[in-house]
């Protein structure tokens, strides 16, 4: 059913004012606004984010005909960030296939920026600075609570995610009824993040998590405590997901090897391989400096803004009705 037409409005006026506050917000701190392909001829090995393609069908000097529609604007702002642009941020469109319901739209608005010199900590403060600001608009506030990832399953499990075996993982989700069939350690630990954990953030709470296990890492650099730990953090309004951010991975050829095992991965699942991004490891190679980035899903702020769990409201037109 679609939203009543006040508030449909009521939305749509929202989001340009939430907009217009995203662009105060970089422009007080001298972070440049950016515009990157949608099309890419690379695309997006993650095992689990399928993408959208399209066929390009004119002369064949215009480059590779096959072009993967961006799951975010990550690689291309990455090779800017190697010639040197500094600072930078995108407010822009993105697709990921096969995600549709209450909270996924496969066409989304995705906020990602980077900042050169900071590591993921120093990140933290400034998305928790961004998210409260969005939230005052609606005359909304939020007190803040840090983990580490470790300290999060010790408080609220009773448990060490680095250290328990796979079936102390496994007995923790109690009642949680899952198919274990192809499931491997790091799958036990997000269930036990999404269903146990995830639902008992406060509503009214700001909830970040940070130094994630190595094995989780995507495109974070690892650092070697005494469980190697990547320099990744998520953070959350209420149980809902928010952000993604990294201490950024700068070596080319550990992005290789990361990009490697990903399409070995997609291998196994039966899924298809994905081409690796070239020009962003040309990039990696020439050299990036080392820099912080985050992405945050603009629907998902909004979402948090209106109080509502269902991202059909804040959307001008849904999936089905586009």
């Amino acid at each position: 059913m679609r939203m009543p037409v006040d508030s449909l409005h009521a939305g749509l006026r929202l989001r340009a004012r939430l907009y217009a506050r995203v662009r105060s917000f970089f422009a007080e701190r001298d972070v440049l606004e950016i515009e990157t392909p949608i099309l890419s001829a690379a695309g997006n090995t993650d095992p689990n984010i399928e993408s959208f393609t399209t066929r390009f069908s004119g002369h064949v000097d215009a480059g590779a005909p096959l072009r993967w529609l961006r799951t975010s604007s990550e690689f291309p702002q990455k090779r800017l960030l190697a010639a040197g642009i500094g600072d930078c941020y995108e407010l822009g469109r993105v697709f990921r296939n096969g995600e549709a319901g209450r909270r996924h739209n496969p066409e989304f608005t995705m906020l990602e920026w980077y900042r050169v010199g900071w590591d993921h900590r120093r990140l933290i403060d400034e998305t928790v600075e961004l998210v409260r600001a969005a939230l005052a608009l609606v005359g909304k506030s939020a007190d803040v609570q840090k983990y580490t990832y470790r300290e999060l399953f010790r408080t609220a499990l009773n448990l060490d995610p680095f250290a328990a075996s796979d079936a102390e993982l496994q007995a923790a989700l109690g009642d949680v009824q899952i198919d274990a069939h192809g499931l491997w350690r790091d799958d036990w630990l997000d269930l036990l993040l999404t269903h146990r954990i995830q639902p008992t953030f406060p509503a009214d709470r700001i909830t970040v998590i940070s130094d994630y296990p190595a094995t989780q890492c995507a495109l974070a650099k690892i650092r070697a405590d005494d469980s190697p730990v990547a320099e990744r953090f998520e953070l959350y309004v209420g149980a809902q997901e928010l952000a993604n951010g990294y201490h950024e991975l700068t070596d080319a050829a550990e992005q290789r090897a990361r990009f490697e095992r990903d399409n070995a991965r997609r291998r196994q699942r039966g899924l298809i391989e994905v081409p690796i991004d070239a020009r962003l490891l040309a990039a990696l190679e020439q050299g990036m400096p080392d820099c912080a980035g985050v992405a945050l899903g603009v629907e998902r702020l909004l979402m948090a803004m209106l109080g509502t769990d269902d991202i059909r409201d804040v959307l001008a037109f849904a999936f089905a009705d586009a």
